[in-house]
């Protein structure tokens, strides 16, 4: 799902760092930013003054002062009018400077929110895109549990009672991170960069059955804990009844796909659950395994390549 936020929760979450201060057009903190709908054909949700496609946060910096000030009363009130029309989210005046009497009382008439910051107008661009694009990125919330194993973020899924989480206890013993239990939120922050984070409720707790709910940061201290991580791979847990020989399974690379996650595919290993496998140990091969693949080495490539070669050799 997309998300959305207020004016009053931008102002809130950016006001301090951005050294905001709230000038006119209080009454207009409820507005909704959210991407798509009417604004879908805007270039960009926060930018300098533009008339054509106007910003969802228009900054108005000192060129964008000095070009109203050089246009004639009458158009001038038509351009302010014409700022207003378009409603956006906010007015951003750079360096502090003041707000010339008509914008400020147009915003106050309009409910149109107008704030001035001391910063420069390129910084407060470029904090703005940066943190409007990631609050306002697609979500999703997925069952499993996200660790970091040895640096590259791990989701664990499977059935009820597959063991997901005596394995996340495990990895944790043996100094890997836990980000979430059971409920993992996902956000497109990048167009093949999905970031994971734990859901307040959920923070530094692990559920394992017979045990109950697991404070991990009191229990192994703040290193056990992560609070995010890019979502690299998928390992799924799958109970096998019967004899695990018998299983159809590629030999050489496992069994090996894709999970879609946010429209970006990200490589699912599939690994049988049986009595007596150190699933553990297993994860930690796989991860082990996927860095080596990032870095352009595929063993079972190499394996097929060597047999390859000693069939050529041997050949009459």
């Amino acid at each position: 799902m997309n998300q959305q936020l207020t004016v009053r929760e931008l102002f809130d979450q950016v006001g301090e760092r951005m050294k905001l201060r709230w000038l006119a057009g209080q009454r207009g903190e409820n507005r909704s930013i959210q991407p798509g709908g009417q604004q879908s054909r805007r270039p960009s949700m926060a930018g300098y003054l533009n008339l054509i496609f106007p910003n969802k946060v228009q900054i108005i910096g000192t060129d964008e002062l000095q070009y109203l000030d050089s246009l004639d009363p009458r158009h001038r009130w038509e351009m302010i009018e014409k700022i207003m029309n378009f409603r956006p989210a906010a007015l951003v005046i750079t360096k502090d400077q003041a707000p010339p009497a008509d914008l400020h009382a147009a915003a106050n008439e309009t409910d149109t929110p107008l704030w001035v910051s001391s910063l420069r107008g390129h910084d407060l661009l470029t904090y703005l895109q940066y943190h409007m694009a990631r609050a306002l990125a697609p979500t999703t919330t997925l069952h499993g549990v996200f660790m970091e194993v040895y640096s590259i973020g791990v989701l664990i899924t499977g059935d009820a009672g597959s063991g997901k989480s005596e394995l996340a206890l495990e990895l944790i013993t043996r100094g890997h991170r836990l980000i979430a239990d059971d409920a993992p939120e996902f956000t497109l922050i990048a167009p093949d960069v999905i970031d994971g984070t734990c859901p307040e409720l959920l923070q530094d707790c692990l559920e394992v059955r017979g045990l109950g709910i697991l404070n991990v940061r009191e229990m192994f201290g703040d290193t056990a804990i992560k609070r995010n991580k890019y979502l690299r791979l998928v390992v799924h847990l799958q109970r096998v009844d019967g004899d695990i020989n018998q299983q159809p399974i590629d030999r050489l690379r496992g069994d090996a796909s894709s999970h879609e996650v946010l429209g970006v595919p990200v490589p699912m290993l599939t690994i049988p659950v049986a009595p007596g496998r150190n699933i553990a140990v297993l994860v930690e091969a796989a991860a082990r395994n996927h860095i080596l693949r990032l870095k352009g080495y595929d063993p079972a490539q190499t394996f097929i390549d060597r047999q390859a070669h000693q069939i050529r050799r041997h050949a009459p």
